[in-house]
């Protein structure tokens, strides 16, 4: 018998049709509650309805709104019914994300009917510097990026003395293939809130400020619905006082992820950072003191409340603790938001939970656009934040790209650095002219125009912006050029020396050819062609054509493809 049907509706599934299933559902079902749920991780398979009976749940996956899935999902039928990938299971540690997809993200009293609200009631009943001490004993680092020991910076908080403390929360997810941030926002708003809540309580602030970009409608529909549930239930008066709680949407500044610079944006200034010291902590919003954690730690600090420290710290490696959240995506099979245990190795994650066929990886970029590309060869390399920066990589927020064999690595560091250097704030010279310097380099190699010089003056130039940038953006932004030369050089020389681009991706060095032995005359390619460089006798005008892949993609015969380039390539002085 169905008790309840659930249909997943956080961005990813609202992208996927959601929105249509769920009108279509309750138009059509009249005696069975029908709710929205966030994400459970598995966005490969959505738009995913939930059916809950009374004797588990079943799922149904790619789901859309006509009879023929109406009637399944009400027969329990197993036609369109989801099976998740066994491996990914066995691989998975669901801690954080345990509500995630499973309740309404507007509901507070769904969110206490499982068990929330349970790790403030049990901090209440502590000293504020227990709590600190738990945190401590757990060994909870940033989630972030950086890493930092978020049990110290709260006994720097607290250990301040001022009529007004601050807590702010990161939510300004700006890294591209990023969403973990989101997701939980968007799914569960009130277990942020409540580890927002006991930090306050630990640390003694005053008001709660939490920064989320814009971009993210749906995450701040939700927590603006949570926060008025909160107010109206009492729960954030804390000792007697009440606690503000309040959501600054930010214009979308990846540099406003930087701890000063978002200070900055809610003082209503420009985003740009600053020289530290002094810290935040010392000197934060509007001169108080103030400490910046992110979605995910603040979403981790219920978990160490209601289990204990200790208990916490039995999962992970000996410097990194807990389970982490990961963004994955690129080219793989089982796309989504996953859960691991730190310490997991980076094949355990492409293969056994990405599904990505084996020979088919040639690396991956961990740690957003400043990250950096580790090949195949170190898939057997454990994920924490130690590791990784060993790898030439860093943790980041926990975006995570996997990157096909016939992908071009130096066309990957020059897609990151573009981003980045459109990005870079303009504060500092090695951030806002070295990052260009570097991009003009990177887009002279994928032109095939650069020499050996240039390479050498490339490399140059990203130690030294590394070493002498202001803030994170500037000093991790050449970490995909650095990696990438580390384990890829031989694909830069090539590009230098030979002009030539082996995975046929960076158009300068390549050609489309038309096989008129394959080619059936059909027309599809030149009705297509955006730029009229195919002939009625198809041929291609290779000076026309801007290797937009269309015709290759219109060919029904396959006589269409990307060769070498033939023609000489004039070399800038």
């Amino acid at each position: 018998m169905i008790k309840r049907i659930k249909v997943g509706t956080a961005s990813c599934g609202i992208a996927a049709g959601a929105e249509e299933v769920y009108n279509f559902l309750t138009s059509k079902i009249k005696d069975i509650e029908i709710i929205k749920v966030g994400c459970i991780g598995h966005c490969y398979a959505e738009p995913i309805v939930e059916v809950e009976t009374d004797k588990g749940s079943l799922f149904y996956s790619n789901v859309r709104p006509s009879d023929e899935y109406l009637n399944a999902i009400l027969n329990e039928e197993e036609k369109f019914l989801h099976i998740f990938p066994q491996k990914r299971k066995e691989k998975e540690l669901i801690k954080v994300t345990r509500l995630s997809g499973r309740i309404s993200p507007t509901s507070i009293d769904e969110y206490i009917r499982n068990g929330g609200y349970n790790g403030l009631q049990k901090a209440l009943d502590l000293k504020p510097v227990d709590i600190i001490e738990e945190v401590k004993k757990s060994r909870l680092r940033g989630r972030g990026g950086a890493g930092f020991p978020t049990g110290l910076k709260w006994s720097i908080l607290a250990s301040k003395f001022s009529e007004e403390k601050i807590l702010i929360c990161n939510g300004d997810e700006g890294d591209p293939g990023a969403f973990m941030d989101r997701s939980l926002m968007e799914s569960v708003p009130h277990q942020i809130i409540e580890g927002m809540l006991i930090g306050a309580y630990a640390t003694g602030a005053t008001k709660l400020f939490i920064y989320v970009r814009a971009e993210y409608p749906l995450a701040i529909k939700h927590l603006t619905q949570a926060i008025k549930q909160v107010e109206e239930k009492e729960i954030n008066i804390i000792n007697g006082k009440k606690i503000p709680i309040i959501i600054k949407e930010g214009a979308g500044a990846f540099v406003c992820g930087e701890e000063t610079a978002m200070i900055h944006s809610l003082e209503g200034g420009r985003g740009n950072p600053r020289y530290r010291p002094p810290y935040p902590t010392d000197y934060g919003y509007m001169g108080y003191p103030t400490a910046i954690n992110n979605v995910e730690t603040f979403a981790n600090i219920p978990i160490i409340i209601n289990e204990g420290g200790e208990k916490f710290a039995e999962i992970g490696t000996e410097k990194s603790k807990g389970t982490k959240l990961f963004a994955l995506a690129g080219d793989l099979k089982y796309s989504g938001l996953i859960e691991v245990p730190m310490g997991i190795t980076i094949g355990e994650i492409v293969y056994d939970i990405g599904g990505a066929e084996i020979g088919s990886v040639k690396a991956v970029q961990i740690g957003g656009p400043s990250g950096g590309c580790i090949p195949e060869e170190h898939f057997d390399a454990i994920i924490d934040y130690d590791s990784l920066i060993e790898l030439g990589a860093i943790m980041g927020s926990g975006g995570l790209i996997v990157i096909g064999k016939y992908r071009c690595m130096v066309e990957t560091a020059r897609y990151f650095l573009d981003f980045t250097t459109r990005e870079s704030c303009g504060k500092c010279t090695f951030c806002r002219i070295g990052t260009k310097r570097m991009l003009e380099i990177l887009t002279k190699i994928t032109e095939g125009k650069a020499t050996q010089d240039d390479m050498n003056t490339l490399e140059d130039l990203a130690i030294k912006v590394k070493k002498a940038s202001l803030c994170g953006l500037g000093q991790t932004a050449p970490n995909p050029v650095l990696s990438t030369l580390k384990y890829f050089k031989n694909e830069y020389i090539e590009h230098i020396e030979e002009k030539k681009c082996s995975a046929l991706v960076c158009n300068s060095l390549v050609e489309v050819y038309l096989d008129k032995n394959l080619c059936i005359e059909c027309g599809l390619c030149i009705r297509t062609c955006p730029v009229n460089a195919i002939s009625n006798d198809y041929v291609i005008n290779v000076d026309l054509c801007t290797r937009c892949n269309s015709c290759i993609e219109v060919c029904p015969k396959n006589a269409i493809s990307r060769t070498p380039l033939k023609k000489k390539i004039k070399q800038e002085e």
